[in-house]
């Protein structure tokens, strides 16, 4: 069985690390996962949730596959993993990760690609590399000061100190941390959530996200018109501004309203 999987489930598509007990990141993880991605991007999907089976979300780098890779093979393992976590945040759909036990090195990093991280409270986080003598390579300097700011990155990375799931959510790295018993059902909750919620407007929201990483509030003020007035026209829009305008003749709270991505 492959080490990574992809499944669909109704709206909500799975990708699940199904090696356990320590889901290593190793070559056959890096092109199943490229593999699962590819599926993802190709389903009917409106929210990706990536999960693990086993204690661990990962343990990272499985150090035994790739300690005597040459040069090159190693560059381009690392660029076809850097590859992957960013094809991750390109989809145009909500992401969610569920982690318990062990998020370390690479794997950190895979979480930190994703919109939502809902975490155990006991789960464990770090950058295990520095510890090494080698350095996150797959983004994860950059979103750990992205989510907690330059100092808190520097900190947590260069001293390869971990982080309980409990100070990720203290430090804006996870967006939900519930008790281990309960991840997976708070993420599945997330998921299905956002799978009937607005996924053009949700689209528009993580490119706006995007641009403001890269250029600040003035770089997101540039684009925000051309993200957001096509949102006017659609459907959802539609769906959304009849229903509220309904509820308030009769003075009361809109419903919650079932989107289609249209």
């Amino acid at each position: 069985m492959k080490p990574v999987r992809f499944e669909r489930h109704d709206s909500v598509g799975h990708i699940v690390l199904g090696n356990p007990p320590l889901n290593l990141i190793a070559t056959d993880f890096s092109e199943s996962l490229s593999e699962a991605i590819q599926e993802a991007s190709e389903s009917e999907i409106r929210v990706l949730l990536i999960r693990a089976e086993g204690p661990n979300f990962s343990q990272g780098g499985d150090i035994l596959d790739f300690i005597d890779k040459e040069f090159n093979a190693w560059r381009t393992f690392i660029s076809d993993m850097h590859h992957s976590y960013r094809k991750i945040e390109a989809l145009q759909i909500p992401t969610v990760c569920a982690v318990r036990g062990r998020a370390w090195g690479g794997a950190f990093e895979l979480t930190l690609a994703c919109d939502f991280i809902v975490t155990a409270d006991n789960a464990s986080f770090c950058c295990i590399e520095p510890s090494v003598g080698t350095a996150p390579v797959c983004g994860g300097v950059q979103r750990i000061a992205e989510r907690a700011g330059p100092a808190r990155a520097a900190r947590y990375v260069m001293l390869s100190e971990v982080m309980s799931g409990t100070t990720a959510g203290e430090l804006g790295i996870a967006a939900f941390v519930v008790s281990e018993d309960d991840v997976e059902r708070t993420a599945l909750d997330l998921s299905i959530r956002l799978s009937n919620g607005p996924t053009r407007s949700y689209a528009a929201i993580r490119a706006l996200l995007k641009a403001w990483a890269a250029g600040g509030v003035p770089g997101a003020d540039q684009v925000v018109l051309d993200l957001t007035m096509p949102l006017h026209n659609t459907e959802d829009a539609r769906r959304g501004r009849t229903a509220r305008v309904e509820a308030m003749k009769r003075g009361v709270e809109p419903e919650p309203v079932t989107f289609l991505g249209r």
